[in-house]
Order: structure tokens, then sequence, then C-alpha cells
């Protein structure tokens, strides 16, 4: 990985990151390095969610598709750690 491929991925996930928290309405309680990580890992969950019902999750740089994907992960993941810090 070179070191533009890493900084196309934390500018993509810091994007899906922010978006995701604020429909999330988590914004307030995490920071942008929060966000960054949410936002990676959302691209993540979402590539293998979407490849997985194939429509195709691929993050390719930082364009709209690819904040889509990173997006619709993060929110996921942040479905998932609010339904544990509930239960």
């Amino acid at each position: 990985m070179s070191i533009t491929n890493l900084i196309v991925w934390i500018i993509v996930g810091a994007i899906a990151g922010w978006l995701a928290s604020i429909v999330m309405k988590t914004n307030r309680q995490q920071g942008l390095i929060t966000d960054i990580i949410v936002g990676i890992v959302g691209g993540l969950i979402g590539g293998f969610v979407l490849n997985a019902i194939g429509v195709g999750g691929d993050v390719t740089g930082i364009n709209l598709p690819s904040i889509l994907v990173a997006f619709i992960g993060a929110v996921i993941l942040l479905v998932i750690l609010r339904a544990i810090r509930r239960g």
C-alpha cells in the first residue's frame, strides 16, 4: 500500500465516518479520529456487505461511489455499536 492509497483511505474514511455520525446522531460524542476509524472500518464492512449481495462495493478512490460504500458500512458499524452498548 502506497502513501497515496493510505491518504485516500483516510480522506474517504473521514468523510464517510462524519456523514454516518451525523445520520446516527453520534457526531457530538466522537471526534475526527473516531470518524476516520469508523469510516475506514465502514469501508471494509460496506465493501463486504455490498459484494455479498451482488451489488459490488469497491472503494476505488475519492469519488461518490467509494464514499457511499464506506458510508453504508459506517452506518452498519454504528448501529452494531449502539446495540452492543445498550445490551
